[in-house]
């Protein structure tokens, strides 16, 4: 238990993507869904198997060390007891019961009589300092009809000071005989030796009870050695019950088997026991024993692997978080504390959903005491009936907090996730929990706990539609289905202005969900959420917090849009403004990527009709576009999107607005520099090549010099290169992971194959 930090401090690498982050505004290299991203799937820190000797520092040791060296003193006494009660009945009286004076046949029968009755109440001491740490005085009345309440501890301390008193009794008459000698007259050598002998081991076994005893009394009275344990183990103020229960479970196993048997003894094994017994109290101090130890630095690592080594353990506490006893509220939470940590651990992770009706129980906890029918809430129909009777004060947000944390740190594993997808009723849950109206997210007096719940339901969601492979298509797709989960997003960005953190998981979680198809035009069709994400996407920015927001909010608005004419044809339903602040962001250095991005859409997927509305803008920054191609080298996104926006210029504005601006020997040149930079495919720019290649082909389609100096400048050899290069990456508009998504409708090698042709026929014009 006492290892080093370093040892306890296992890494765990995410197998998914985490949560998207731009805070370089979009422009250098980010996490983003237009770029593939490897899934971090490396194994788990290995960690060592324990030896008896690395857990030599742990707190508990002091105590087992301590009952060793009583039950060491205590079975000295019993073996000087039974020897002296063989020399008694074997050769006092047996060998000198005709001769022996009846004034030491009375001594030697009342000293046998006091030490068997102070041996007989040391055995039952045990029980009832046993019980002492387990009952509640006043619980267990033993003589219902008298006035008096005995109890364990009281018993304890009575049967304690019986001892003391026979054993004192021992002491004096073994001593009296000892000074008077008085055993008779005559020849009674034999005699007055054994008698000697016996009052001698009587004196030294009860001397030897006062030596455990004050040796106790000291370490436990005087040097406080259970409070020390408690606290270096940091069990807290109730830790003393613990600590002293599992101090006398030590020191009885070293009286009743062999003296070193106790020395075995650790805190996790006592209180894994602990949580298999029947008895409430005794579970509770196991649970108490393990939560500390797991939320404790030094003993943490220990602790988990000790635990998630177990199945029989795992299950048992897995099966916990379905009481739903007001009266097993502190176990619940306990073994729902334990279960998380135990969940942070890959390894360990995947042994508690590996348990059969885990993901049941862990759901279990995110059971909301806010009102509405089974009707409405048809996957809480069954836990409604089963928690009918809690209490008023029943702290539903402290396990609403634990069950999202589990599921959160279980959604790391793809598997996982696929059980967490297929759990009756789990999904709904964890969307009814990301709801926040105005009530709650305007209003300043808001309890914390709640808002706190709102944002890791979001997290949750957030990495679930963010989950790669079939498992995160399914996903996305169940979540877009419920109803309420455009929505709850919805009311984030409309009243949730003062919680920018909250508004950025609802807009990740938008743009993770848009990337199936149907849900894409789902959210668009939902009422406001365009608009709303426009307003979050133009909002002045003022801190840190406000630039992420905006930069998220331009990637999700990119993301609905793409292949969408419907939710182009609704965003420039918004306002002729909107194509001209698009123009104007495009000039912004945060916000460009994403604005062209944007721009890039509306041009290449809105209606023909519509498309005459976006002439004007696309003019308008043609020179800011060309500019950009001709000057940007080390923003990469910035290149790529400027590439495809020049080449929308080009479609909708004609050839002319781009003579204008610029030289067509130098334009054609930088394209053939840039698929020269861009020999192999770059993951970071995957449709940088595809840009180029497309818009030198409309270059040369528009005009026939373009073929004959994209020849001069040697763009054959350059895009034979290419095609020799090519990748299923850029075949893709948006990745999950490293898995694309929205296929292109053209190859890349088909692209080059056209444009190699185009050359050809500019080299047999000539």
């Amino acid at each position: 238990m006492g290892e080093d930090v370093e040892n306890q401090k296992a890494i765990q690498l995410d197998i998914l993507p985490p949560p998207r982050s731009t805070t370089n505004g979009g422009v250098g290299h980010s996490s983003s869904i237009f770029e593939p991203q490897r899934d971090l799937s490396v194994a788990s820190t290995p960690t060592s198997r324990r030896t008896p000797e690395a857990c030599a520092d742990a707190p508990e040791k002091k105590l087992t060390l301590f009952a060793f060296r009583l039950a060491v003193i205590e079975k000295a006494a019993s073996g000087l007891g039974q020897i002296g009660f063989i020399w008694a009945t074997v050769v006092l009286l047996g060998g000198f019961a005709s001769s022996l004076r009846a004034k030491d046949f009375w001594f030697v029968t009342v000293i046998l009589l006091v030490e068997g009755a102070r041996l007989y109440c040391r055995s039952r001491e045990l029980e009832w300092q046993h019980r002492s740490t387990t009952w509640v005085a006043g619980d267990v009345p033993l003589l219902p009809f008298s006035g008096w309440l005995f109890v364990s501890k009281s018993i304890s301390r009575l049967l304690d000071l019986l001892q003391i008193l026979a054993a004192a009794s021992c002491v004096a008459l073994s001593l009296m005989r000892l000074c008077q000698q008085d055993y008779g007259e005559g020849d009674m050598t034999n005699e007055r030796s054994a008698l000697n002998v016996f009052y001698g081991l009587a004196l030294a076994e009860a001397l030897m009870f006062f030596v455990e005893k004050g040796y106790c009394s000291f370490l436990i009275g005087y040097g406080s050695l259970l409070e020390l344990v408690c606290d270096e183990c940091r069990l807290g103020p109730t830790g003393m019950i613990s600590v002293s229960r599992f101090f006398y479970d030590a020191y009885s196993k070293c009286v009743d088997g062999s003296v070193f048997e106790g020395l075995k003894m650790d805190l996790v094994s006592f209180a894994e026991e602990l949580l298999e017994s029947d008895s409430p109290d005794e579970q509770l101090i196991g649970a108490r024993i393990l939560k500390s130890f797991v939320g404790n630095e030094r003993f943490a690592g220990y602790t988990i692997r000790k635990i998630g080594s177990s199945t029989p353990e795992i299950e048992r506490l897995v099966e916990m978080l379905n009481w739903k006893d007001p009266a097993e509220e502190e176990i619940r939470r306990a073994a729902a504390e334990i279960v998380s940590k135990l969940a942070s651990m890959k390894q360990h992770a995947l042994r508690v959903s590996a348990i059969p009706g885990a993901m049941e129980s862990i759901a279990s906890l995110l059971y909301t005491n806010s009102g509405g029918t089974s009707a409405e809430r048809p996957y809480e129909a069954v836990q409604m009936s089963a928690v009918a009777k809690y209490r008023e004060d029943y702290e539903f947000s402290s396990f609403n907090l634990l069950g999202l944390l589990i599921i959160k740190r279980l959604a790391r594993d793809n598997d996982n996730c696929w059980k967490i997808g297929c759990t009756r009723g789990l999904l709904e849950q964890i969307i009814d929990l990301t709801s926040a109206g105005p009530e709650l997210l305007r209003n300043g007096w808001a309890l914390e706990s709640r808002i706190k719940i709102v944002r890791r339901a979001l997290q949750v969601v957030l990495i679930l539609v963010s989950t790669t492979g079939k498992v995160g298509m399914n996903l996305r797709r169940a979540i877009s289905e419920i109803v309420y989960s455009v929505s709850n997003v919805r009311d984030l960005l409309q009243y949730g202005e003062s919680h920018l953190k909250l508004q950025k998981l609802g807009v990740q979680i938008l743009a993770s969900i848009a990337m199936d198809e149907e849900a894409r035009e789902k959210i668009g069709a939902t009422g406001g959420v365009l608009a709303l994400l426009l307003a979050v996407f133009f909002r002045p920015r003022l801190t840190g917090e406000e630039h992420d927001l905006c930069v998220e909010a331009g990637e999700a608005l990119a993301m609905l849009l793409l292949e969408s004419p419907a939710n182009c044809k609704r965003l420039l339903g918004q306002g002729d403004e909107v194509v001209g602040k698009l123009v104007e962001a495009f000039a912004d250095p945060v916000l460009r990527v994403n604005a062209g991005r944007i721009l890039f859409c509306l041009c290449g997927y809105s209606d023909p009709v519509e498309s005459i509305l976006l002439r004007r803008a696309v003019g308008c920054m043609a020179p800011m576009v060309l500019r950009t191609v001709m000057e940007e080298k080390e923003k990469e996104k910035l290149l790529e999107v400027s590439i495809g926006l020049a080449f929308h210029t080009l479609r909708l504005s004609g050839h002319k607005r781009i003579k204008e601006e610029i030289k067509e020997e130098e334009f054609a040149g930088k394209l053939v520099q840039i698929l020269r930079w861009y020999e192999f495919p770059e993951s970071k720019v995957p449709r940088m090549r595809r840009f180029a290649i497309s818009l030198a082909i409309a270059l040369m389609e528009e005009e026939e010099e373009y073929k004959e100096m994209f020849g001069d400048l040697g763009m054959a050899e350059v895009l034979k290169r290419a095609a020799e290069n090519t990748s299923e990456m850029e075949c893709f508009n948006v990745f999950s992971g490293s898995v694309g998504l929205g296929r292109h409708g053209t190859m890349i090698s088909s692209l080059v194959e056209r444009a190699l042709e185009l050359i050809s026929h500019g080299s047999l014009n000539r």
